[in-house]
């Protein structure tokens, strides 16, 4: 372990959903000193109600730097950079966009360009312990099989431009690993926090949760695909809990990790969880995946729900990802990713909250919301 406890930390990414749990966590440590974050004009008005949020003492330890996470030095100043440099320890990097809708130039800016930018704040850091670069398991596309934390060229193709460029990052992390001390985490298809439920936007697995809660009751609920792949969820809070303990591991440096649920279920399994939480049958048949594709572009989807695709994909793609290498440094730890059975209820009943203020909120504010959801992917870039 680190000789040295996690004084001072700087968190990119924020305010966004996975940088607000990772921030909580830190500042739940009393090891911690400071924690700064960068936070991009656009999204200043939510950093300061997290800030609000806070007690007087964990508020005096959150320092907010204004900044872009795209642009040069970070968009800080001269002066505000070197002071920074001078008093990390160690760097999360959360900064970056995961909408498979993403114009190009933007994600090539903030995946690609965020991480150039963040390794050059790391260069100069003289007591940097660790570079914590959180990556994920879209780095290697359509690949099917079993895929090695070690890998990452091998012969995949991307279904979309965030996967391109998540790949690019970390292949120039990699890069940069004989010259700073990096780990790079790359956690499976996230899903929210496994003791609350929260999440930032209905997407991916949650779209099950909300197609059967919104489903009416006598109606034959059907798999959006055969559901006989494995569904490769893990918890916000467990990818942040591994993402610290990783970073405060010298044997880690240098090396890359899949954060994953060990025993994953099938999506026809995910599927009958859920539906057991939600008090109705599970499924009596499916719809083949090109179909599923079809019918989720269908209008009337909550706010945030852009890409159906990529939960068919998700459901259909044959993959399983090593985690040798994570196990092995966790082991003793007592950090395990929890089964999903464990935490599907607080799943289900974090959408169920959602969809009730949804209608008691009334046509008007719902189509609004529907407006503000297609900002969503724009607002994470920034983060």
């Amino acid at each position: 372990m680190s000789s040295r406890s996690e004084d001072v930390v700087l968190v990119t990414g924020f305010p966004s959903f996975r940088a607000r749990k990772l921030v909580e966590q830190l500042l739940a440590d009393p090891a911690v000193r400071e924690v700064h974050v960068i936070v991009h004009a656009r999204l200043a008005a939510q950093a300061a109600r997290f800030l609000a949020s806070l007690g007087p003492e964990d508020a005096s330890r959150l320092v907010v730097h204004p900044g872009d996470a795209a642009a040069i030095d970070l968009g800080l100043s001269g002066a505000e950079r070197r002071e920074l440099a001078g008093r990390i320890h160690r760097i999360h990097h959360l900064a970056q966009t995961t909408y498979p809708g993403t114009p190009r130039d933007l994600a090539v800016a903030v995946n690609v360009g965020g991480f150039r930018e963040v390794l050059e704040l790391a260069r100069d850091v003289a007591s940097l312990d660790a570079l914590v670069v959180h990556s994920s398991v879209a780095v290697v596309g359509d690949r099917r099989g079993v895929v090695l934390e070690e890998e990452l060229a091998c012969g995949q193709g991307f279904r979309s431009v965030v996967e391109e460029t998540l790949a690019v990052a970390e292949r120039n992390a990699r890069a940069a690993m004989g010259e700073v001390p990096i780990v790079v985490v790359r956690p499976a298809h996230l899903v929210g926090d496994s003791v609350t439920g929260e999440i930032d936007r209905l997407d991916g697995p949650y779209l099950l949760v909300w197609l059967m809660l919104s489903a009416p009751e006598e109606l034959p609920l059907l798999l959006p695909a055969r559901g006989d792949r494995p569904l490769c969820l893990v918890p916000v809070d467990h990818v942040m809990r591994v993402a610290r303990q990783l970073g405060r591991d010298p044997r880690a440096l240098g090396r890359t990790f899949h954060v994953v649920d060990p025993a994953p279920l099938s999506a026809r399994r995910v599927f009958e969880a859920v539906a057991r939480a939600s008090g109705r049958r599970g499924p009596r048949g499916f719809i083949p995946g090109d179909v599923s594709r079809y019918l989720l572009r269908a209008p009337g989807l909550p706010p945030g729900v852009r890409t159906p695709r990529s939960l068919v994909d998700m459901m259909t793609t044959d993959v399983r990802y090593d985690d040798r290498g994570a196990r092995e440094r966790l082991d003793g730890t007592g950090i395990a990713c929890p089964p999903f059975e464990s935490y599907v209820g607080v799943l289900v009943g974090f959408v169920r909250r959602q969809l009730e203020e949804r209608r008691h909120a009334g046509d008007e504010a719902a189509e609004e919301a529907d407006r503000a959801g297609g900002t969503e992917e724009v607002e994470d870039a920034l983060a």
